[in-house]
């Protein structure tokens, strides 16, 4: 393991991490990274991004994601501020599936349905931090979980890594990876579930902000959120961001806002591609997100209730959007769509994407 240099810790705590039985002391802490006007800061926790502070067109420093001050309250959050979830992002209908002929039952913990991983997914865990560099052109984090044999349900046991790094011309790079340990097959889908408003974490809601999504087609769902396993056209129906529209223009057509996975444009090959563009007019703040995943969940804070936040704030419905790359949700009940299975020995999962800020 690397050494880990230049920890930045505003608080630190000592928890006790038990895996397969054996149970180790391990550091919580705040961490930070930094390039030009650009500074990102981190907890262990969850793999979490805490904030992203850059200047707006008026040079002003502005925090653009939600979040919490405390460790403490991003371990009873219940909104996924920031964090890496998995073993599998998003919904599994019935926290079951069927995989060469084996029914594998999960943890559910949204009614009958799994939500991001189960009750103690990847948001809920001690990661380590195994490489840390704040220093160069580079300066970046890398975040390990070592995922046992049966967790919340889930076959076989996985090495998980998380990169943030920090590129030139205010981009971040991010690169999830999974690597099977033992024989057995399992589905991995990991999804990093930062809440974004471009205008700042404390400036109200999202609705104003313009959003361009660069899918033609989108998976419907049930009332419990679950695909129903087709895949329709986004024209002429609410979901239709293939020009840019503000979020807020058709959200009232809604029951509650936007919560629906869409399929992306240009899949084959699991290039990076374009997937999002979202602007604040107020701030200046563009951001432009790339990803290799087939899949994008856009989500507008519709069950965010006067939740407390970084500096005294408080978070309401619509304070922020998600936007959340990922394989499409329930894919393991749906052999049809694509499908993220690691085979025992020998697959590996990777999946990256690209965050780029500009201002006008």
């Amino acid at each position: 393991m690397a050494k880990v240099a230049l920890l930045l810790c505003v608080c630190v705590l000592a928890v006790f991490a038990s895996v397969n039985g054996h149970t180790e002391k391990k550091k919580v802490g705040f961490y930070e990274l930094k390039r030009g006007d650009m500074s990102l800061k981190f907890t262990n926790w969850g793999a979490t991004l805490v904030s992203f502070v850059l200047p707006d067109k008026n040079g002003k420093l502005t925090d653009i994601v939600l979040g919490y001050d405390t460790i403490d309250e991003y371990k009873n959050d219940t909104t996924y501020f920031g964090a890496i979830v998995g073993r599998v992002a998003n919904r599994i209908g019935g926290a079951k599936y069927k995989l060469n002929g084996v029914t594998y039952k999960l943890e559910a913990n949204e009614g009958k349905n799994m939500l991001h991983g189960g009750p103690k997914g990847y948001s809920d865990v001690v990661w380590k931090v195994t490489k840390y560099d704040n220093k160069g052109h580079n300066p970046h984090i890398v975040f390990t979980y070592h995922s046992f044999d049966g967790e919340e349900g889930f076959p076989g046991e996985i090495l998980v890594t998380v990169r943030y790094t920090l590129l030139a011309d205010n981009q971040l790079s991010l690169v999830m990876k999974a690597k099977n340990l033992g024989r057995k097959t399992t589905p991995v889908n990991l999804a990093q579930h930062a809440y974004w408003n471009l205008g700042g974490h404390n400036s109200g809601d999202i609705l104003s902000e313009k959003i361009q999504i660069f899918a033609s087609n989108y998976t419907p769902v049930d009332s419990e959120l679950i695909p129903t396993g087709k895949i329709e056209a986004v024209q002429g129906t609410p979901f239709d961001f293939l020009k840019p529209k503000t979020i807020g223009s058709r959200i009232k057509q809604l029951p509650n806002g936007y919560d629906i996975n869409y399929a992306l444009d240009g899949v084959k090959g699991c290039k990076v591609r374009k997937a999002a563009l979202v602007h604040d007019e107020k701030s200046g703040i563009e951001m432009e997100i790339s990803t290799n995943a087939p899949g994008l969940q856009f989500y507008t804070g519709n069950m965010i209730k006067n939740s407390k936040g970084k500096d005294g704030s408080v978070y309401k419905a619509h304070a922020a959007i998600c936007l959340e790359t990922q394989w499409y949700p329930d894919y393991v009940n749906n052999p049809q769509w694509p499908q993220s299975i690691m085979h025992g020995g020998k697959d590996k999962y990777k999946h990256e994407m690209l965050y780029k800020f500009s201002t006008h």
